[in-house]
């Protein structure tokens, strides 16, 4: 188990970073010339899709993106795309995030998925207090942050900030991450008054990663358990998640673009459904490899003659390029808002999170009804669409993606009901 410090030690950390923090921060935003183009990013991420196909398999069996695919990421500088300029970044628009994403998905969906959480965390760290950004990434600006985002943790208040103490279950690629994000309820000053949800951010000196990952699908996730034990989080090390006003994000005070306006849920829960997208576009295309030499398993010859397998794959393709259109309109509406300093409407947000979580919904049923028409040859485990089925259905397992509870809560409003749902 890995040491924790006491408070009175971490209280002088504290105070000694702050003395030195203006010699650590040499950091020069990314000038606007030095920054790729939209389609040099995403031709960057289709060159890696034989590659990450051919080291699929691999992924799976060790449980985890390999190192050389992280370091491919980074070089081609995908998990800078919704870094703040301030510290390196790019700050693009998410829907060239999201595209990325779901073209490394159409490769490996696991690399997508943890491509996702780990390529998120930047925007959300570039809303925490400009002290945290720092101590990220002054020295290293391709420092990567993992998460679980779970509000398990056990808190206490004490000065300068908290000690925190849990269990996490579900860190996405978190063996390839310096510092992590944790979730848990901060109890109220005021007695009787609810507690807050925060995350916490922690380096890797301050918990530990438990093994223990081992699922039908997004195997290579390595998605472990983290541990901590009563370890000290200074206050500015914390973000009031699920308040999205200005007041609750200090980081606006250096990254003031709209990009970093928009809101939490929308943007982290893309990052945990468009891989699905992704992965149903991955199976089409193994589908379209596969269908002139599979038997049909109505003697028609070739899969390719099958008028039912015909019309699943029109139907599929017809589904990807509708889950991809309305996922870019939803955020080129939002990020028109946030240029003007406001929110999209309370209904089309509500929407747009509906939609998200709906997303690997679609793709589970469409990707079966790929798989069912291959035939027996689809009942083994090396026929190319088993993974992509396995993947998007481990998916839907999030908790961001049960579409239920976020549809009710839509169609509450819509029937003039009081919305329930404040992170949208």
């Amino acid at each position: 188990m890995q040491r924790s410090i006491n408070t009175a030690q971490a209280i002088e950390a504290v105070v000694t970073y702050r003395r030195t923090r203006r010699q650590v921060m040499t950091i020069q935003p990314v000038p606007k010339a030095s920054v790729p183009s939209e389609a040099e990013l995403l031709r960057n991420a289709r060159e890696m899709v034989p590659r990450l196909l051919e080291r699929a398999e691999a992924a799976e069996r060790q449980m985890r993106v390999p190192d050389e695919t992280i370091q491919e990421m980074k070089d081609a500088g995908f998990f800078r795309v919704l870094q703040p300029r301030h510290f390196g970044g790019y700050e693009m628009s998410p829907r060239v995030f999201y595209s990325i994403q779901m073209i490394l998905a159409e490769g490996c969906m696991s690399t997508a998925w943890v491509y996702g959480v780990l390529g998120v965390h930047p925007w959300q760290l570039a809303l925490f207090d400009p002290q945290a950004q720092e101590e990220v990434w002054s020295r290293d600006t391709s420092t990567l942050v993992a998460s679980t985002y779970m509000p398990v943790g056990k808190v206490t208040r004490v000065s300068e900030g908290f000690r925190l103490s849990g269990r996490w279950s579900f860190s996405s690629g978190c063996e390839h991450a310096e510092w992590i994000f944790l979730g848990a309820m901060v109890p109220s000053e005021q007695e009787g008054a609810a507690p807050e949800y925060r995350t916490f951010l922690l380096p890797k000196a301050d918990y530990t990663v438990i093994h223990n990952w081992n699922t039908f699908g997004l195997k290579g996730t390595g998605s472990h358990d983290i541990v901590v034990e009563d370890a000290f989080v200074p206050a500015y090390r914390t973000h009031r998640t699920r308040d999205d006003s200005p007041a609750a994000r200090p980081g606006l005070s250096i990254n003031s673009g709209p990009l970093f306006r928009l809101p939490f849920a929308q943007v982290f829960t893309r990052a945990v459904s468009s891989s699905c997208i992704g992965g149903l576009q991955g199976a089409i295309n193994a589908f379209r490899r596969t269908a002139a030499l599979q038997v049909s398993r109505n003697f028609l010859g070739a899969t390719a003659n099958d008028p039912t397998a015909q019309l699943v794959a029109a139907e599929a393709a017809s589904a990807v390029d509708q889950l991809k259109l309305t996922l870019f309109r939803n955020f080129d509406e939002m990020m028109t808002h946030a240029e003007l300093g406001e929110s999209a409407p309370i209904e089309d947000r509500l929407l747009y999170r509906y939609q998200s979580s709906q997303a690997p919904e679609i793709c589970a049923h469409h990707v079966s009804r790929l798989l069912k028409s291959c035939g027996g040859s689809g009942i083994y485990t090396s026929h190319p669409i088993v993974r992509t089925f396995l993947d998007i259905h481990a998916g839907r397992a999030h908790v961001a993606n049960y579409a239920d509870p976020v549809g009710r809560n839509f169609g509450g409003v819509l029937c003039g009901l009081e919305n329930k749902d404040s992170t949208v």
